[in-house]
């Protein structure tokens, strides 16, 4: 499995999810990114951790922990919400503001015949996103989102509650047989992962299935990569 490094060090790697493969094994079996960390090893005796998750059809900005000391710290980090973490979507219509907060507490919900789903309750966990308008096209805008907490399927609830459901989204908006894949990227992350230095911090190109819908919206396109001039 191909799973393109964005960053290394001794305590972490951070790798270019894919999109459309889940990080873990479930039911159904199939490839997963876990399928591919023993390549990732870089001559150390074991593989590498996941120290979060993404959704099986978001792309973009995944963390791993090299070891086990790493992936402790990594996970105080996260637990304490200091681990800084952008995302892009194209969404349905456009929020009811230039930008603003969402906060809106979730909890998770399961029928024999819908299958499960996260649902906005009161009595749920906390969960809150920022967002900020980044640009519009027909019927559709582009959004920055910064999740402060964690929770599953946070991003794609959140954001059909303000009437914006996320392009490609089969559970919360109308997409199920469209055959339009999810358009919710990882784009960035920032770790401070050693202290007295500045967050290690990577992002992600945007894929080929995002393209599109972003430059409808005014995104216009990646920076050509910065020339490297030899000392």
């Amino acid at each position: 499995m191909d799973l393109p490094l964005l960053y290394r060090d001794a305590m972490m790697l951070i790798i270019d999810k894919p999109a459309g493969v889940p990080v873990h094994a479930g039911p159904g079996g199939g490839l997963t990114v876990e399928h591919g960390l023993d390549a990732l090893r870089f001559g150390l005796p074991r593989a590498p951790a996941l120290a979060h998750r993404l959704d099986r059809d978001t792309s973009g900005c995944l963390i791993l922990g090299r070891h086990r000391k790493a992936l402790a710290r990594l996970g105080r980090l996260f637990m304490a919400g200091q681990v800084e973490k952008t995302y892009w979507a194209v969404v349905y219509g456009t929020p009811p503001a230039e930008a603003g907060r969402i906060e809106l507490s979730l909890a998770k919900r399961s029928t024999a015949e819908r299958g499960w789903w996260m649902k906005v309750d009161p009595e749920g966990q906390s969960a809150v996103t920022d967002y900020r308008v980044m640009g519009r096209g027909a019927g559709v805008s582009w959004l920055e989102l910064r999740p402060r907490t964690g929770r599953t399927h946070q991003i794609r609830v959140h954001c059909a509650e303000i009437g914006c459901a996320l392009l490609g989204d089969p559970i919360y908006g109308a997409d199920r047989n469209s055959g339009v894949p999810l358009h919710l990227h990882a784009r960035a992350i920032s770790v401070p992962l050693y202290p007295n230095k500045p967050p290690v911090a990577a992002t992600a190109p945007v894929p080929a299935h995002l393209r599109a819908a972003l430059a409808a919206c005014g995104w216009p396109g990646e920076p050509a990569p910065e020339e490297i001039t030899p000392p």
